[in-house]
């Protein structure tokens, strides 16, 4: 490609004015949450906190500026992403990766935009300037670059950069849930009939790493408790996770050309620190009344919905008596 695409973590380019993907100058927007999504769970114009809980939006609040080419994109992209909703877990689990990887990037990196607002604009109030490290410089802007492949010819060659899990999922019609770690770039999607989980920059390193819990899983349908706990043990994995992903990026004629180098580092685990986790997870299932003490016992191994801590033999998810 002639010239290099817009990276606006190089410069920390984050106006109203400027396409979030392409740095085009631009009025128009898109929101950070699908429309669709919102019109039908109905949660626009409830509230979510910034990170440090001291600034506070609504979800219909969050758009992103965007040039036109930008914003169709993203409108079909949606309607397939709605087109396979519409059909469950067959339909969400069929869809290629990378469509889900764009559709969940455009939120995740919707809300690390407001973050990135949210503490410019702090920080200027108290006369500092605006700083990122190079580490975050260079991880988030990988992550614009790749999540650019809904607009531009990139394609990833080998091994994707993402891990990205979905399952049948048993939740009462109608409850959506979520969360996302905008900083390690994460995201858990829940409804009924599917959820799934995306890694959006890990080179697939945490779906390896549980791989055999993933396998046993194959088949059932989860309760809500085991995905929580699933999720956090992806959460907790790269926590630990002493790895920086790094990419061989090539352009030609045709585009650009996105490989996992390999000839880096192998990715190293440090401590599990259960009582971390535990912490963790009873954050994830304070909904059932369950507490860290309740998790991590003396002399017992950690509770779990998952896998019988001493056999190690996949859970019936009909076995679970909490609802759903």
């Amino acid at each position: 490609m002639s010239q290099p695409l817009f990276n606006p973590f190089t410069d920390l380019i984050f106006d109203d004015h400027f396409c979030f993907l392409t740095g085009d100058l631009t009025n128009d927007s898109i929101s950070v949450f699908p429309e669709w999504l919102m019109n039908h769970f109905k949660f626009g114009d409830e509230h979510i906190e910034m990170l440090d809980k001291s600034k506070v939006y609504t979800y219909a609040d969050l758009r992103l500026p965007c040039s036109a080419r930008v914003k169709k994109a993203f409108e079909t992209l949606d309607f397939e992403i709605q087109k396979a909703y519409k059909k469950g877990y067959v339909g969400m689990a069929s869809l290629d990766q990378e469509l889900l990887f764009q559709w969940t990037g455009r939120i995740v990196y919707g809300l690390l935009y407001y973050e990135m607002i949210y503490e410019r604009d702090r920080l200027l109030a108290k006369g500092e300037n605006f700083k990122l490290s190079v580490t975050l410089r260079q991880r988030f802007g990988y992550f614009h670059l790749m999540l650019q492949s809904l607009i531009e010819p990139i394609s990833f060659v080998g091994k994707k950069p993402w891990s990205i899990v979905v399952f049948p999922l048993k939740y009462s019609k109608d409850i959506f849930s979520y969360r996302d770690d905008t900083v390690n770039l994460m995201f858990q999607f829940g409804v009924n009939g599917f959820g799934f989980i995306v890694c959006l920059q890990d080179n697939g390193v945490l779906a390896e790493r549980h791989k055999e819990l993933l396998d046993k899983i194959k088949g059932h349908v989860l309760h809500p408790i085991q995905f929580e706990e699933l999720y956090a043990k992806f959460h907790y994995s790269d926590y630990i996770l002493q790895y920086k992903p790094e990419y061989n990026i090539e352009s030609n004629e045709q585009g650009i050309e996105i490989a996992i180098n390999s000839e880096g580092k192998e990715p190293v685990f440090g401590f599990w620190d259960n009582d971390i986790y535990a912490q963790l997870l009873a954050n994830y299932w304070q909904v059932y009344g369950i507490e860290k003490e309740d998790i991590l016992q003396f002399q017992k191994p950690v509770y779990s919905f998952l896998e019988n801590p001493y056999s190690k033999d996949f859970i019936d998810p009909e076995s679970i008596n909490f609802p759903f």
